[in-house]
Parts: C-alpha cells; sequence; structure tokens
C-alpha cells in the first residue's frame, strides 16, 4: 500500500510570525483605501506614505500638512527606465519637482496609460532611495497591495517625531508599520503557511482527487494543493505550480496558454497516475488582475507581455515561490519532477532546498491570440517552447 501523504503544522513558528504581518496586511487594506500609512525604518525615522494611484489632492495636503515636510514621488527604477529619464542601480527612485505635486501630474508619471506632456519633464529631478528606507518599503507596500508600484512619502526624522508618539498616531488614526516587516512579508507569510481545509473533490480528468487549502498565518490569500491518485513522497512525486488566471483559468482567455496548462497538467498527472498541483495565489506573475488588465492594454499597442509589467513599474517577474516550497514542505514531499517549460522554477525551487531529478515538457498549441506571448516567453522569458 503506498505511503499517504501526511500534513504538518508548525503552530509555534505560526504565532511567532503573526503580528508584523498582520500588520503590514493592515497597511496594505489602508494603502488600497486611499489613506496614510507610517513606515518607520531602522533608525527610528518616520515615512508618511500615501499610495500614488488615486491619491487625492486633499489626502496629499494632509500628508504634507502631519509631516511639515513637501511631500515626494517615488516610482520604482523600472518605471524611470522605461519613461527614458535615466537608469538608478536601487529598486527605488525618488522624483523632485519644482512645481507642487499635482494628482493629473502623478498619473501621468506613474501610469504609462495616461498622457503626459513631454513640458511636465522639465525641473524635475531624480534619486536613488536608499534599499532599507522607508521609501524603498512604501513602493514595496504598494506592490503587496497590488497597486501601480509608486508613492508618495514625506519623512519625519527621529529628532523631529512627536514627544508622544503613540498619541499621535491614535489621535491622527495613522497606523505604524516597520519598514523591516514590509520587505520580509513575503518570506514570513510563506513560512506561515497551514493547512486550514481540505476535501475530496473529483475533477473532470481526475476523479480521484482531494483539493488542501493552505492559508498564512495574517488570513491573507490562500493558495491550494490539488492532490491527485496517491502521491507516494518516499518517491519523486510529478508536480505543477500554476499562478492563478483568473482570464485564462476561468472565462477561458485566448489571450494567454494558462487554462490550457491548468487543464492539461491534471490530465497529464492523472494519466501517470498521481501527483500534485500547486495553485498558487499570484495572478498576472504577481502584479495582480487589476494591473494585468493595464497590461493587456499595453500590449494592445505592440509592447510585449515583459515590457508591459516594467511600463507599470513593476519587474518583469514579480512571482515568488517559497510558498509552493512550504507547501511540499507540509505534504511531506521533497523529491519531485517537475512539470515546467520555465527554468527559473526549477532554480528557485532548488534553492528553496526541494530535490528536483527531472524537468518534465509541459507545452500546447498556440492560438493567433497568445502567439506574440508565447514567443515572447521563449524569446524574453527563456521558456523551453
Amino acid at each position: 500500500m503506498p505511503h499517504r501523504l501526511s500534513i504538518t503544522l508548525t503552530e509555534t513558528e505560526t504565532a511567532a510570525h503573526t503580528p508584523s504581518l498582520l500588520t503590514v496586511d493592515r497597511a496594505i487594506s489602508d494603502l488600497r483605501r486611499g489613506q496614510i500609512v507610517v513606515i518607520e525604518d531602522d533608525s527610528g525615522a518616520l515615512t508618511l506614505t500615501l499610495a500614488s494611484e488615486g491619491a487625492t489632492k486633499t489626502a496629499i495636503q494632509r500628508l504634507k500638512s502631519l509631516s511639515n515636510h513637501q511631500p515626494h514621488l517615488i516610482l520604482t527604477s523600472t518605471r524611470v527606465h522605461t519613461l527614458g529619464l535615466g537608469q538608478f542601480k536601487n529598486k527605488a527612485v525618488c522624483v523632485e519637482m519644482g512645481k507642487a505635486l499635482r494628482p493629473d501630474l502623478i498619473e501621468g508619471l506613474v501610469n504609462p496609460l495616461a498622457t503626459i506632456s513631454k513640458n511636465d519633464f522639465f525641473d524635475i529631478t531624480f534619486s536613488d532611495v536608499p534599499l532599507q528606507s522607508g521609501e524603498s518599503a512604501s513602493v514595496g507596500l504598494t506592490k503587496l497591495a497590488r497597486l501601480i508600484p509608486s508613492s508618495i512619502t514625506a519623512r519625519i526624522e527621529t529628532e523631529d517625531k512627536p514627544e508622544n508618539l503613540d498619541q499621535w498616531l491614535k489621535d491622527e488614526h495613522l497606523l505604524r508599520v516597520k519598514a523591516a516587516d514590509i520587505f520580509g512579508y513575503e518570506e514570513m507569510a510563506a513560512r506561515s503557511l497551514r493547512a486550514v481545509s481540505d476535501a475530496q473533490v473529483p475533477l473532470a480528468d481526475a476523479p480521484n482527487t482531494k483539493i488542501v487549502a493552505f492559508r498564512p498565518a495574517d488570513g491573507g490569500i490562500e493558495h491550494f494543493a490539488i492532490i491527485i491518485g496517491t502521491p507516494d513522497p518516499q518517491d519523486p512525486v510529478l508536480i505543477r505550480i500554476h499562478s492563478e488566471c483568473f482570464t485564462g483559468d476561468l472565462v477561458g482567455s485566448l489571450r494567454c496558454d494558462c487554462g490550457d496548462q491548468l487543464r492539461g497538467a491534471i490530465k497529464s498527472i492523472a494519466d501517470q497516475g498521481s501527483g500534485i498541483l500547486l495553485y498558487l495565489a499570484q495572478e498576472g506573475r504577481g502584479i495582480g488582475l487589476v494591473n494585468k488588465l493595464r497590461a493587456y492594454k499595453l500590449q494592445d499597442t505592440g509592447v510585449d507581455t515583459f515590457d508591459a509589467n516594467e511600463q507599470l513599474g513593476f519587474d518583469a517577474d514579480e512571482r515568488v515561490y517559497l510558498p509552493a516550497a512550504q507547501m511540499l514542505s507540509h505534504l511531506g514531499v521533497n523529491k519531485v519532477r517537475l512539470m515546467t517549460n520555465n527554468p527559473e522554477k526549477v532554480s528557485v525551487l532548488k534553492s528553496c532546498n526541494v530535490d528536483v531529478v527531472e524537468r518534465v515538457e509541459h507545452a500546447f498549441e498556440t492560438n493567433k491570440h497568445n502567439e506574440p506571448y508565447i514567443f515572447a516567453k521563449a524569446t524574453k522569458g527563456g521558456h523551453y517552447l
């Protein structure tokens, strides 16, 4: 009788991560609602932060009033480069303007779908933002919030902080979060994953299937393990890591091959007897559905899928695979046969201490709508297609 997979939980480790995860999760919610968030760096300095997306004149003025400093716009270096305004070594860039920050000017600089006059580029200077600063963390927070990766910030140095900081934060209804917790959020969330529910779910091509839901300690978005048949963890287990795709997986979009890959993987695993499909909540290569739709609109102008992400200010691929490794660990699986055409998945999974003993090909026929997407994955993404 084959050895059944077991699910292991690490409650002590999960509890240790929970407070900082919850604070970041609350900061994400505030940012998405257009609220100001206070980020504290290792030096004790405070960075008052607004998400650039949807920032109003009133909110910007409040940021200025609370900090007693002129707010600055923070962009990713990727976005600055795509604007043709220079190259910078750090991830975030501070934009200083001779004119006051206006919502229309901010929109023009941060959103490639907006129009901006070349005249607006005059009297603007750019400078690298320190890597571990509150300003850099503010951009990371907008990415976690699945907003356009740009922020408006105003800094309060340690010596200028309110005398009774906690009372001031309470009076102004401001949430404080540590920069280090933002930088470490994705790893902490992945390491805190625990199985919260499972059930037998017969699938069209794989009737003997169980789905296990994994949730991080802050109650964030779940990832799923689709266990087909009865894999034996003593042998290399056939697996597929699949990032969610609402358009391809659910509504049958022809712009990508995601739906074909999802259903094809389930059938292939069932045909071979057993295996696991890990379904990760990383829409649009980690940028979120709304930004993916923006990227699609940019692709309609002739840019490819990777350039579209970069024009929005993201890296070409923002996904992380530590959640997949953690889920496999909970399931007692260490040796895998990885079904993928993406060599990066192989190398990253190995770096997470998963023994990838074989790469299994996984490709499908193209159509006239997704051929540019597939071509870009092969030529720029290095996929074996």
